[in-house]
Formats: structure tokens, C-alpha cells, sequence
């Protein structure tokens, strides 16, 4: 562990060795003094124990600079606070941090709860017999939230898999010339419908789908797949990379499928209903979601 953490003086020591190396040549002790909180007199007294051990080397009146051995000192000390702070920021906080459950049934005070995720929020169960657990810090009745803390083990999950619906941009027909009973049924097999592009949204409206957003498609889609839910995204071909990047990005595992025309060179038919002569072509991406 860093000295600074185990005694005032060394701590004082160590700030005031950092305020010199950030102030050298000029250093003004009266300046250190009130930065660190100490008297003028204090910081005095300090830098010559530094001159002395080789930390600091005096150059003038008024004049220090740090030394190699007191940059060495310095480092070894900040590695030793660092690591401090990391076991603070990463096993204790972690464990203590508070976070919010549904109740699936009615949960006491200081309760140990199992913990999993459905629906792609955090739910909370009396009892122990789950790989994830905590404990509760508030009551709760059956379906409303509660606090949880002391978060032990891993929530089991499966990620959720993307599939994006690719249709032609306005100007080539847009969602004139693609089978909407096509994209229903794919829409369907989704927990979760999101759409970029004039064109997705009225295809959307035409199958008589709401989405669940028309914006951020991609980070929308990415968030729901590490929850554990299969989403479709309803792009139009402009923005397919868009939403493709940010699921790579996101390591999540996806599919894209291209609902077009046969012909789409041709100009569509206002005379002829949805379905004319429709193709789907299917490109899979998979990405390992571990």
C-alpha cells in the first residue's frame, strides 16, 4: 500500500513534493502552504527534508526542482494510491452500489435476493438459489421496484440477436415495393421493432407496427441485445451501415435481410399492390457476443 495512505506525514510529504514538481523552478512555499493546508513554516521544514533525502534539488532562493529519485519516489507512491482506488472503485463500491429490481414477489428488508434478467430488466427474487444475488434495502410488494446492493456472482443471460431489415431508399420504390406481409412476419419474431429512415417508419405504419423508437436504431438495438432481447431494426439501405457499425462496435450478433423488388432499375407500378414479384435476400454477420 502507498505510505501516503498510512501516515499524515507521508501523505503531507507526498502532496507537497507534487505541488513543487508542479510549480518548480519558481516555488512559492506560502502558495504550497495554502494548497496543501498547512503553515508556511510546515512546508518549510518539509522541503528541507526533501533537499536532504535527494528529492529536491535547491537551485536559488526560492528555486527547487525534483529530482530523478523524488519523480521515482513520487510514481511508486501514485502506483500504490492508484491501485488503492481501483480495489476501492472495483471490489468495494462495486458491492455496495445500489441498484434498482422488480420484485417478482414481496420482498423484505435486508433480504437476500436472487437476481436475473427478463424482459431486459433486473429482477429481484426472495431467496438464495440463484448464481446472482443481493440484498435488498428497501421493501417491496410483487411488481414494484426495489433496492438492491451487495451484488454477488453473475446474472445468467443469453444475448439477444439483431436482424436488419434492409428496404430500398424512396427514390427506388421504398416501402411501395416490398412485401409487407414479408415484413410483419419478420417484426413478429422480435421482442423489440426499432426503424431509421422515412421509408421503415411507413413501412412500419403499413404493417400496422409501431416502433419502439425511429431514433438511435443502432445504439437502441445494441442495448437491448446485451439484455437478452432479439430486436429488428427497419432501415432504409442509406442507413443500414450506420445501425451495422454500431452493432460490430458492440460485438452483438446480427443478420441483415434485404427486402426489395425483383427489378428494382424498374420504376413501381401505383396500378399494382405491394407484393410484385418480391425477393429477400439474407446476409448473416455473426459476431462473437462473449
Amino acid at each position: 500500500m502507498s505510505g501516503a495512505l498510512e501516515d499524515k506525514r507521508t501523505a503531507t510529504r507526498f502532496r507537497i513534493l507534487v505541488e513543487i514538481a508542479d510549480r518548480q523552478p519558481a516555488v512559492n512555499q506560502g502558495e504550497i502552504a495554502e494548497a496543501v493546508g498547512v503553515t508556511s513554516q510546515a512546508v518549510s521544514e518539509y522541503i528541507r527534508d526533501l533537499v536532504a533525502d535527494g528529492y529536491v534539488e535547491k537551485e536559488a532562493r526560492s528555486r527547487y526542482s525534483v529530482t530523478k529519485e523524488g519523480v521515482d519516489w513520487l510514481f511508486q507512491e501514485a502506483k500504490g494510491l492508484r491501485r488503492f482506488a481501483n480495489h476501492v472503485t472495483d471490489d468495494v463500491l462495486e458491492s455496495v452500489k445500489e441498484d434498482a429490481a422488480i420484485a417478482t414477489d414481496t420482498i423484505e428488508l435486508g433480504e437476500t435476493v436472487t437476481l436475473s434478467i427478463t424482459d431486459g430488466l433486473l429482477h429481484a427474487t426472495p431467496g438464495d438459489v440463484g448464481p446472482a444475488t443481493g440484498v435488498a434495502t428497501t421493501a417491496a410488494s410483487p411488481g414494484d421496484e426495489v433496492s438492491v446492493t451487495g451484488f454477488e456472482g453473475v446474472i445468467q443471460m443469453d444475448p439477444g440477436h439483431v436482424t436488419v431489415v434492409q428496404l430500398p431508399p424512396a427514390r427506388s420504390g421504398g416501402s411501395q415495393v416490398v412485401s409487407i406481409d414479408e415484413l410483419a412476419t419478420i417484426c413478429a419474431g422480435g421482442d423489440i421493432v426499432v426503424a431509421t429512415g422515412v421509408e421503415a417508419v411507413v413501412a412500419l405504419r403499413r404493417a400496422d407496427i409501431t416502433p419502439t423508437t425511429s431514433l438511435a436504431a443502432g445504439p437502441v438495438a445494441a442495448d437491448g441485445a446485451t439484455r437478452g432481447l432479439d430486436a429488428v431494426v427497419v432501415a432504409t439501405a442509406d442507413l443500414v451501415g450506420q445501425v451495422t457499425d454500431t452493432l460490430r462496435d458492440d460485438n452483438v450478433l446480427y443478420e441483415v435481410t434485404e427486402l426489395a423488388d425483383a427489378d428494382t432499375d424498374a420504376d413501381p407500378d401505383p396500378d399494382q399492390g405491394p407484393d410484385l414479384g418480391i425477393e429477400m435476400d439474407t446476409e448473416i454477420t455473426q459476431r462473437d457476443s462473449s
